[in-house]
């Protein structure tokens, strides 16, 4: 699988800052048959390198499909806002005991209460082939002078928009 610095393409910076402070990610696989399962992931912060990485349990539909099919979507939104990113990559499940305790916090409790040395921990690291944002101004003056201005005028307010090449 391809290891290079996703943070290193034009327009990643903007990308990676949209979603650094989004704290859950939708995630979406494939079933064998094609049907696309979505479920929401806690969003840890991209590494150095950009690559993306979830805690999951190991024996779960999710990884069943990863194993599968590697290419996933990732879809963030920040509604307040109003930035919006989507990321397609290719997944792996890692279950490197040295790479779960680094990436380990407390609050995970929840979810592994039998805590990071669980046989069923494992992550989910994303490695990000293409991206794409929908980024609005997010002062509410703005929003609202857009409003009005779109009613003036029938023009809709202004979105920055951006694809990215990851891979």
């Amino acid at each position: 699988m391809h290891q290079g610095n996703h943070r290193n393409h034009e327009g990643a910076k903007k990308l990676f800052e949209l979603i650094k402070d989004v704290k859950v990610a939708m995630m979406t696989t494939a079933d064998p048959d094609g049907t696309l399962n979505s479920r929401p992931m806690w969003n840890n912060d991209a590494d150095e390198n950009g690559d993306l990485w979830f805690f999951t349990k190991l024996h779960s539909p999710k990884t069943a499909e990863i194993s599968r099919d590697n290419q996933i979507n990732l879809a963030f939104a920040d509604p307040s806002s109003q930035n919006y990113v989507s990321i397609a990559g290719k997944a792996e499940i890692v279950t490197d005991q040295a790479i779960i305790d680094q990436k380990w916090s407390s609050a995970l409790k929840t979810w592994f209460p039998n805590g990071k040395d669980d046989p069923e921990v494992a992550l989910i690291r994303v490695h990000p082939e293409h991206g794409e944002y929908w980024d609005s101004p997010n002062s509410k003056m703005v929003h609202l002078y857009g409003f009005v201005k779109a009613s003036l005028t029938g023009e809709s307010p202004k979105t920055e928009t951006g694809k990215v090449n990851l891979a």
